[in-house]
């Protein structure tokens, strides 16, 4: 139990951090678009790396040096458009929630969250190399492991699920246009920390 809570309590902090991925769960939460989908998906995605650090795969980083360099360059570029397409859609404004309104199809949102999950370098450092170097040090790696995944599983529900309370302030076109800014420069500061790390 005692690892079972040590991974529920690393994973969760791990995962709290406003990034890409909780940005557009985030926005899919408060246009309430496949949340239930782009939730699961995120949670499993998680799931699977938290699963191949605590088998011991975080030393693939460490016996190949260039494949670092190569995520970094290829998360950067895709957040880099994606922050980029967050701003111009702030610029443009004259969006606003509408219950009723078309949610965008299943398979480009789970495309664009399976793309910001994976093409993301910090994932992979935080799952696979950081979870996976604290779930070494203890003998019930599975507990840890459970553990973690557990925290993902609660995390991006709740935010997904969550973001309905916010739905009577994004009914105004400028939180939107608010928003798109936040999340275009929190995008652009990680491709920035990915290209000068």
């Amino acid at each position: 139990m005692q690892a079972a809570m040590a991974g529920f309590a690393l994973g969760f902090s791990l995962i709290l951090a406003i990034g890409a991925q909780n940005a557009f769960v985030l926005r899919q939460g408060l246009r309430r678009a496949h949340v239930f989908a782009v939730c699961l998906t995120c949670a499993l995605s998680d799931a699977v790396l938290i699963a191949a650090g605590v088998a011991g795969f975080g030393a693939l980083a460490a016996a190949f040096p260039g494949l670092e360099f190569w995520m970094r360059v290829f998360g950067a570029g895709f957040l880099f458009v994606y922050g980029a397409r967050a701003l111009w859609a702030a610029w443009r404004g004259g969006q606003a929630l509408d219950a009723g309104g078309q949610a965008g199809g299943l398979w480009p949102a789970l495309l664009t969250c399976l793309a910001l999950t994976w093409l993301n370098p910090h994932v992979y450092l935080d799952t696979v190399v950081l979870l996976g170097a604290v779930a070494a040090q203890y003998d019930d790696r599975l507990s840890f492991a459970l553990g973690a995944m557990a925290a993902s599983f609660a995390f991006f529900f709740a935010l997904g699920y969550g973001a309905r309370a916010l739905a009577p302030v994004f009914a105004r076109p400028v939180a939107w246009r608010v928003l798109d800014v936040l999340v275009g420069l929190v995008m652009w500061t990680i491709a920035w920390s990915l290209v000068a790390g």
